[in-house]
């Protein structure tokens, strides 16, 4: 067996698992030397491996949410398949896993089960034009892999009507620093930009701040990387050999240039005016001109000419434009539709990060846990209000006429109740990554 077939397989193992039967001599020394399934450290550049989503680790902090709503009310409609073709996510997993496209995808058919549809290129038949769309990795220390490119698509295929931490894909490894210590490791992957350490507000982050898993609610939204995603070929278009995070430096420009906060992003109208003045500036850039950290408009994929040379009326920025009645809406009705289900959340009037300690009895006001770890039951008193994003539970949660509850992308060791609450409850749902939890759901 070759040695990238033989990491397909292992790929389903725990990440720095040793399956190579032990051996003798330079054999048994060296786990990567065997002939059989190798452990994830072994891959090496170029490598294609099977992962799950739940094992992957962000290197950025923030995602543009009006892109992943596009996918995912894209996802969630069957406009593709009364058309008489497959949904778009299928043919967005077959090109992420290196197969071009999806070819058939049969009534009942999930992305969590690849036995029921099929893709253009069989596993084992990948070119070189099929495997370049697909999302990069680094292999680091202990094996843990660190997600370099394509955190919008795997958050929309962990977000879409058939996603899950245990949905399967393969990545292509460009990198393999195994073999460094942790602070090595982040020095290194600073140092050759694979790492997106800035937050929605373009400031700086350090790595302890990123997210440790996949899933809109552990990120923060970004208007701006939003923005340049509906730019795509009308302003820039993604050159040969793009580096990674190429959006977000575009992000990072059009901040200084156009003012988000200006603009009704939950309406049509004013969101595309926004687009269209962000991509002729991003067009009338001069192609040596610095964008950010040193990079040119023509390194970047600035457009020889805005939106392709065409109209208003046509191209890119016309399709872009399209409403929801349409027979092909554009990408921004799209993402607005999915938009508009997701409930805000209240302010926070008390926040808790971190590690805390003993029971929380909420008594007013809205308490925040936010990628907190409460050691201890949390109990909501009628009248307050409790919101927990990407945070720990250990312990039951109850609400009794509480003003709101929203438990997204967190983990509850012991039953959620939640009873004659006198506003929104949200546990999961759109923009709401799954909970886990360890015991009874009940709301009334």
């Amino acid at each position: 067996m070759n040695r990238s077939k033989a990491l397909l397989l292992a790929g389903v193992l725990a990440a720095g698992t040793v399956v190579a039967g032990a051996g003798t001599g330079a054999a048994a020394a060296d786990p990567c030397a065997g002939s059989g399934p190798l452990p994830r450290a072994c891959a090496q550049p170029g490598d294609l491996i099977d992962v799950t989503l739940g094992e992957l680790h962000p290197t950025q902090a923030v995602l543009g949410f009006d892109q992943v709503f596009y996918k995912l009310g894209r996802y969630g409609s069957d406009r593709d398949e009364a058309a008489g073709d497959v949904n778009k996510r299928f043919d967005d997993w077959c090109e992420t896993n290196g197969q071009e496209e999806a070819a058939s995808a049969g009534p009942g058919a999930r992305l969590d089960d690849p036995s029921s549809f099929s893709c253009t290129v069989p596993v084992g038949q990948e070119t070189a034009e099929t495997v370049a769309p697909m999302k990069t990795a680094v292999i680091g220390p202990g094996g843990k892999l660190y997600l370099t490119d394509g955190h919008h698509t795997l958050t929309s295929f962990l977000e879409g009507p058939d996603g899950s931490p245990r949905m399967h894909i393969r990545l292509r490894v460009t990198d393999n620093f195994s073999a460094l210590s942790p602070a090595a490791f982040w020095q290194r992957m600073t140092a050759e930009k694979k790492v997106w350490l800035r937050d929605e507000n373009n400031r700086p982050l350090g790595v302890e701040q990123l997210p440790d898993r996949l899933g809109i609610t552990h990120f923060r939204d970004d208007p701006y990387r939003s923005l340049v995603y509906f730019t795509r070929d009308i302003g820039y278009e993604v050159p040969d050999g793009a580096t990674e995070f190429l959006e977000f430096s575009w992000g990072s420009w059009l901040r200084g240039e156009h003012d988000t906060a200006a603009y009704d992003l939950t309406a049509p109208g004013p969101y595309l005016d926004l687009v269209k003045r962000a991509s002729k500036s991003m067009a009338a850039l001069a192609p040596d001109a610095v964008v950010d950290d040193g990079k040119t408009a023509a390194q970047l994929g600035r457009i020889d000419e805005w939106n392709g040379g065409k109209k208003e009326t046509g191209g890119e920025f016309a399709k872009l434009g399209k409403p929801l009645s349409d027979p092909k809406p554009g990408k921004l009705a799209e993402a607005l539709d999915y938009k508009a289900r997701v409930l805000p959340l209240p302010a926070c009037t008390t926040t808790v990060t971190g590690p805390r300690n003993g029971p929380l009895v909420v008594t007013g006001g809205v308490t925040c846990l936010d990628r907190a770890a409460q050691r201890g039951p949390v109990v909501v008193r009628p009248g307050a209000a409790l919101v927990v994003t990407g945070s720990t539970v250990d312990g039951p949660l109850q609400a009794d006429r509480a003003t709101a509850v929203h438990l997204c992308g967190s983990r509850v060791g012991g039953p959620v109740v939640v009873s004659r609450s006198t506003g929104p409850v949200r546990i999961g749902g759109p923009g709401c990554t799954a909970n886990t939890v360890q015991g009874p759901v009940v709301v009334q």
